[in-house]
């Protein structure tokens, strides 16, 4: 399978096609606020008891040779570092809707409102993430890392084209909606908090990923064909930096289930086996479930030419 099908879509129609779209993000945005405390956590806790993710995104029945305890155990690790992982995009996502909305400040007000209200959210899903990710903390033994501080990884990201910024967030926000709706919602054994927290950020990113669009095309127009190149460029080579930080990780991963679960304390012989399924599943996560997204390709088609989409189609190769 390519990583991008190039053939026409049945996607959903494009944000700019709907007349008074930011209106309309205000309009979900009031109707499915919810509450960290009240809606989410209600006062309980993780256990070590339940999957924290579902199979279709751990993808730990390519690891045949583990018993269920150390199934659950490998999602459950999966789930830590999906939740790291989402307060980490939060934060530049967050920061680059602020600095678009200065675009509308004396201008759109609707559109403005649009915009503080995604980064009010954004704000409320970092901190819904570090909250789940201490909780699993709680829960699992001493020993796992994830290195990474979201300040260092969002100021790398803001230096590249708000285009490229914008091309990686409509691809992270599209990519959530599909974990929800084709892995999480259909999987009766996972955590009811984790999978509530799932659920509850999956209802405001459609908006979200709506806002995303609206703004990326508004940015594309201005782009001379120069211009739209470079930032084609800059998006690749975000991509690239993601998949490097998903290689880093799944290490950290696969060594400390390795140094934590019953296969790794007898069978040391399946630790490559153990992080090359990790890092398909992370590269599956967070790069190719997204770039294969129907309403993310028909964008890119829109935008680009065949040329441009060759060097991204060129670049995700090697992943897949």
């Amino acid at each position: 399978m390519t990583p991008l099908d190039l053939a026409p879509t049945e996607a959903s129609p494009s944000a700019v096609a709907i007349p008074g779209a930011y209106a309309r993000c205000i309009a979900a945005s009031k109707r499915v606020r919810w509450d960290i405390d009240t809606d989410v956590i209600r006062g309980r806790r993780l256990s070590l008891s339940q999957k924290y993710l579902p199979d279709g995104l751990s993808l730990i029945g390519k690891l045949d040779f583990l018993d269920d305890d150390d199934r659950r155990w490998l999602s459950q690790i999966q789930g830590r570092t999906y939740a790291h992982m989402f307060g980490l995009v939060e934060r530049f996502i967050g920061a680059k809707v602020l600095e678009l909305s200065r675009d509308h400040a004396l201008g759109d007000q609707v559109a403005l409102e649009a915009l503080v209200r995604f980064g009010d959210e954004e704000l409320k899903h970092q901190e819904l993430f570090r909250r789940m990710e201490a909780l699993a903390a709680e829960a699992m033994p001493a020993g796992y890392s994830f290195p990474w501080k979201p300040n260092d990884i969002a100021a790398a990201v803001l230096s590249k084209s708000s285009w490229a910024v914008l091309a990686l967030t409509l691809h992270i926000e599209l990519f959530t909606q599909a974990h929800y709706r084709e892995s999480v919602l259909p999987d009766g054994d996972l955590s009811p908090l984790f999978k509530d927290a799932l659920l509850y950020h999956w209802r405001e990113e459609a908006q979200h990923a709506m806002l995303d669009e609206l703004e990326w095309r508004r940015l594309d127009a201005t782009l001379d064909p120069n211009a739209r190149d470079r930032a084609v460029g800059e998006f690749i080579e975000l991509v690239g930096s993601v998949d490097g930080i998903l290689q880093a990780q799944a290490r950290n991963d696969a060594d400390y289930f390795m140094q934590t679960s019953a296969i790794g304390r007898t069978d040391k012989d399946k630790d490559g086996a153990v992080l090359d399924a990790v890092l398909k599943a992370y590269r599956w996560q967070y790069i190719l479930s997204g770039a294969r997204h129907p309403h993310f390709v028909k964008v890119l088609r829109e935008l680009l030419t065949d040329g441009q989409l060759g060097r991204i189609v060129d670049a995700l190769a090697p992943l897949t």
